[in-house]
């Protein structure tokens, strides 16, 4: 049993659990079960090789864009926690006993709960414009402001100079920092905004007290969502399509381990 540890005197603040990797290895379980019983694939495929394609072609046009195209594709995992927001749904549901057709699919989109996502989520964008401007600010320190001609050239001043190694380690460095926040603030809060009548403070409040709680286990979860996400993107990125809603199940079934509802 999850014990549970102290909580702010304001009221409304629930309290939260210790875990521990046990846990992680039931949410995963939990959430391979979810994903059998609702796929999520088939929209993935409909929704995510048009965007990737669509997003390619831009940048393969534009030179100027070319230093941000994975700083781009990375930086898209921002946003993962609100696009699973209704597979949160389904398997709040399919936990409860409840119907869980996909028809509810979009049902944190309506009411309070919308807003609540909807403002969750607007906080990921402004993020995620923080790590597209600290992609280009360290590609600029290192690379230079000349832009590249071509995507060849690109890729040889990347990969073959002392310059190119640098961008990558301190863009992987950054990238990491972005990963951790996004991990601290979503973790609890865009389910919780599925799950309860909370307002967006509150929800990353919680989320935060929650991390704090269980850093070695969070930092366990992490590791194995970055594992799985390079996997299901190799080869081109057709695993994401069971990672990705697998995933999102998972982290409902950890939320509800994580905090006392």
């Amino acid at each position: 049993m999850s014990a549970t540890v102290s909580t702010p005197k304001e009221s409304g603040a629930l309290p939260v659990r210790k875990i521990t990797t046990a846990d992680l290895d039931w949410a995963l379980r939990e959430g391979w079960s979810d994903f059998q019983a609702k796929r999520g694939d088939l929209i993935f495929v409909a929704l995510l090789y048009p965007a990737i394609g669509l997003i390619a072609a831009a940048f393969a046009l534009n030179d100027a864009a070319l230093p941000l195209v994975f700083p781009f594709a990375a930086g898209l995992s921002i946003f993962g926690p609100a696009a699973a927001s209704g597979f949160y749904e389904l398997a709040r549901r399919r936990e409860a006993g409840l119907e869980s057709s996909w028809r509810h699919f979009f049902d944190p989109m309506r009411g309070k709960q919308g807003s609540t996502i909807l403002m969750l989520t607007t906080g990921l964008g402004v993020l995620f414009l923080f790590w597209l401007g600290a992609a280009y600010a360290i590609y600029a320190a290192t690379m230079g402001p000349d832009f590249p001609t071509g995507v060849a050239s690109f890729l040889r001043r990347v990969f073959t100079t002392p310059q190119g190694w640098t961008l990558i380690v301190l863009g992987n460095l950054a990238g990491a920092v972005f990963a951790v926040v996004t991990l601290m603030t979503t973790l609890v809060s865009f389910p919780m905004a599925v799950d309860l009548d909370v307002d967006p403070g509150h929800a990353v409040e919680t989320s935060l007290r929650a991390v704090s709680a269980n850093p070695g286990p969070v930092a366990g979860w992490g590791l194995r969502v970055g594992i799985l996400l390079v996997l299901g993107a190799l080869p081109a990125f057709i695993g994401l399509a069971v990672v990705l809603p697998t995933l999102g199940y998972a982290t409902w079934h950890l939320y509800t381990r994580m905090v006392e509802r």
